[in-house]
């Protein structure tokens, strides 16, 4: 904005009334904002915007008059449109908020988190407030992760793990609802998406998130009228059959498997911590650690201490696994994680606490009158 004002200040003090200069490459809502910035700071030219470019123009201080008084681009209705331009995907999230539909996401916790810290208030210190909060702007919150989670091995689907692996086995032959299933047709801006993959594109991630969502729904209505006549699907019906995964939302190596926005969670079912101490390797890093069981199963590994790790599965046959496969190892030795035993900050408190018990004991021992 300075380089463009110290420009048309510098063309000014030699231009002639008439006379008229191209600030080119200026468009959107900053177009309006140069405009603004330069009517108020110079009362002898006037402004148009034209083929994205702004076009200076010196008048005299009479025509300015007429032009300000007469002119249609008012300077009221640019500030509006700055400021709606600013205010950007908080005017989505306030129609998001009063629309009061279901909010529908895949492994949506980190985004709940986002759209609350960002267009909301900043988080809470306390989960329970986190909760309501986000049950008071989205009373309907749909996870098709756990939903598809939750029936997959019933179903005898392939184990998949992203968005768009689930919308592939859900339009393949393993789906046998795959052909009487609600038809999905792409807005006039969207045909591309019918036959070419955008991975990570708001709207495309969008349809096939809504797309699981409807092709689930319409499975589980399947699934509950069985040999018999599946009536008419609709989205009512669909809400219905959805309605026990309802503010349910999927969560990733958490002490729960998932978080019930509308009520107590659900309690844990998560596989124990195991510790891994390791002997005779040093330098040892998280990365080794994690390629040594990697032929077994996959653990998230963090370090505890120079030579622990923490191991994490959400499977129990895998840390079954581990502790027989490693039972007696001369350098690797696991076991279940317990807080009070294993704990660095237990240590270092129960170490304090010592130190402050024998220098107690060793004063009031040196304090006392001889005999």
């Amino acid at each position: 904005m300075k380089a463009v004002i110290d420009e048309v200040t510098r063309w000014l003090h030699l231009a002639e009334e008439g006379d008229w200069m191209t600030l080119p490459g200026i468009t959107g809502f900053q177009a309006f904002e140069v405009q603004l910035v330069l009517r108020q700071a110079l009362p002898d030219i006037w402004t148009v915007l034209r083929d994205q470019a702004v076009i200076v123009k010196k008048v005299s201080r009479q025509h300015r008059w007429y032009l300000q008084n007469t002119s249609c681009d008012r300077e009221s209705c640019w500030k509006e449109k700055i400021l709606l331009s600013a205010r950007g995907f908080s005017v989505f999230f306030q129609m998001l908020v009063k629309a009061q539909k279901p909010l529908v996401g895949h492994n949506m916790m980190m985004d709940l988190l986002h759209l609350h810290e960002k267009f909301f208030r900043p988080l809470p210190e306390s989960y329970h407030q986190f909760k309501q909060n986000i049950h008071s702007l989205f009373p309907v919150l749909l996870d098709t992760k756990n939903v598809t989670k939750d029936i997959w091995k019933d179903l005898n689907f392939p184990r998949v793990s992203n968005l768009s692996e689930v919308y592939e086995v859900l339009n393949s032959e393993l789906n046998p609802t795959k052909d009487s299933g609600p038809v999905i047709i792409h807005a006039s801006k969207c045909e591309r998406y019918a036959e070419t993959k955008y991975p990570h594109e708001a709207a495309y991630d969008a349809f096939l998130c809504g797309s699981v969502l409807l092709k689930v729904a319409h499975l589980l209505l399947w699934r509950v009228h069985g040999a018999g006549p599946t009536p008419e699907p609709s989205f009512p019906l669909y809400l219905d059959v959805l309605a026990p995964y309802v503010n349910q939302v999927n969560l990733i190596r958490a002490g729960v498997p998932k978080i019930n926005f509308s009520g107590p969670d659900y309690p844990s079912i998560r596989p124990p911590i195991l510790i891994l101490s390791v002997r005779r390797w040093p330098g040892v890093t998280e990365q080794q650690i994690y390629r040594e069981f990697q032929s077994l199963c996959k653990f998230d590994v963090r370090r505890l201490t120079r030579n622990q790790f923490l191991l994490l599965t959400n499977k129990f046959k895998d840390a079954r696994s581990i502790l027989k496969e490693y039972r007696g190892h001369p350098t690797l030795q696991v076991s279940l994680y317990r807080y009070w035993r294993h704990s660095p900050d237990v240590h270092c408190l129960l170490q304090v606490c010592g130190i402050v018990t024998a220098w107690a004991l060793l004063t009031f021992l040196l304090g006392r009158p001889g005999p």
